[in-house]
């Protein structure tokens, strides 16, 4: 009988180096986890978030295979093409090799071998991105957080309405146990009817201020033009972009042009959890003030923020620079979550409740991959699919808007505008260099 390993030697390698499997591979050969029946994933961008949690989660999944891996940074893209090849000899000891490198994403999602896509781009890249792959019927695994504005973000769930691809925020909080716990037991009236939250992300990127670079020279490995895509043209500076053959924290993680800086990157985590357990996670505040610092020069993101929300129903929302946790509040008592797993309450009774049958049972232990990878094979949602992504990553923009202001702002979630204020209203969107796609 055919081994598994013989049938891989003996598959056809196409012109490109691709190894072509048949459409159709008899059971007794691989079983129902041939790589046939695997979800062809492939990876956009492959800088440090890819190359560590993302790439070798995906590498160990029995759902899903890496067919193709993406980067305008050629050190990087070849570097993830060998440990993608690596990751699957090791596992499978064989010689198998899979993954093709693009230079475009474009060409990404026009292939045909390709079921979704695991974006992990800059920030600003990630909508048209997702808008792109949407349109050519990819699923969508979207790093965090998921845009740069609201705006932008609006316009991917308007797109995602028209085309059925499953779409999931890759963010891991709401598979980690203790905070799906502590969700579970807000939502479940534990602590009586919620009257405040309290949440903050850590200071990573806080530091002395990066003072205004000198132009230079675009490393030959580098396509900026395209990695500056729909954002405008500005001279190369190495900390403006990542440093040259390394996958240190960037430098554009404190540029606004590309992220939104710490009160989104963490924002999109810790956010997300306050969001799920106050039950508005497709809705939005009614108010929002707050105070900030910005660094100056090239890195120029928040450093210290206090922003207070108000919803509709009265519950306050308090968010700053601080440590990473989420505190909820209740007519009852209260449960306090700390990443990455202090879970405590205001009393035993509360901490150690039981979840009976007939009560909301939110709990996914699946890792964000899996869940992912599951909802494309099942066809139900993900845990967090993109929209309630949007409403998030809107709760930390729209407390950067507050701070820019410098005033109390009045929102309409069902709209999503500001109520007569023009001036905020026009911070919304960011405008866009059309040179590659239109949005």
């Amino acid at each position: 009988m055919t081994t598994r390993r013989d049938f891989l030697r003996k598959s056809i390698i196409g012109t490109t180096g691709i190894i072509i499997l048949p459409t159709i591979v008899p059971s007794y050969v691989l079983g129902d986890k041939a790589p046939s029946n695997r979800i062809n994933v492939a990876m956009i961008g492959c800088g440090r978030q890819a190359v560590n949690p993302n790439i070798p989660q995906l590498l160990k999944s029995e759902l899903g295979q890496i067919v193709a891996v993406c980067d305008v940074d050629k050190w990087r893209l070849e570097n993830a093409v060998k440990q993608v090849d690596k990751g699957y000899s090791d596992r499978k000891s064989c010689s198998y090799k899979g993954c093709r490198g693009y230079s475009d994403f474009r060409e990404v999602l026009s292939s045909k071998e390709v079921d979704a896509v695991m974006i992990s781009t800059p920030d600003h890249w990630h909508i048209p991105m997702a808008i792109e792959a949407a349109k050519n019927g990819k699923h969508i695994s979207l790093e965090k957080p998921i845009s740069t504005c609201i705006g932008h973000g609006r316009r991917l769930v308007e797109v995602l309405k028209k085309y059925p691809v499953i779409t999931r925020n890759d963010s891991e909080f709401r598979t980690l146990p203790q905070f799906s716990r502590a969700v579970e037991l807000v939502r479940n009236g534990r602590i009586g009817k919620v009257q405040r939250i309290y949440l903050a992300v850590p200071p990573e990127l806080n530091g002395e201020a990066l003072p205004p670079q000198s132009t230079m020279p675009v490393p030959e490995e580098l396509d900026y033009d395209m990695w500056l895509g729909p954002a405008w043209e500005v001279p190369y500076t190495e900390k403006r972009v990542h440093a040259r053959k390394a996958y240190g924290r960037p430098g554009w993680m404190r540029v606004d042009s590309y992220c939104n800086g710490m009160i989104s990157n963490w924002g999109a985590h810790l956010m997300g959890i306050a969001q799920w357990g106050n039950n508005t996670e497709y809705t939005g505040p009614v108010v929002i003030e707050g105070n900030g610092d910005f660094d100056k020069g090239l890195w120029n993101t928040m450093n210290r923020f206090d922003i207070r929300y108000e919803y509709e129903n009265g519950v306050e929302m308090f968010f700053k620079i601080e440590r990473p946790y989420v505190r909820f509040e209740g007519t009852d008592g209260w449960v306090e979550i700390e990443y990455p797993d202090k879970l405590t309450a205001s009393s035993d009774t509360i901490l150690n409740a039981e979840i009976g049958r007939d009560e909301m049972q939110i709990r996914n232990l699946l890792s964000d991959k899996e869940d992912f990878l599951t909802a494309i094979k099942t066809g139900k949602k993900t845990l967090e699919p993109l929209e309630t992504a949007h409403r998030t990553i809107s709760m930390c923009q729209l407390g950067l808007i507050a701070v820019k202001m410098g005033t109390q702002l009045k929102w309409n979630p069902g709209k999503e505008d500001f109520i007569d204020d023009n001036a905020a209203s026009a911070m919304l969107n960011i405008p866009i260099r059309e040179k590659y796609l239109k949005m």
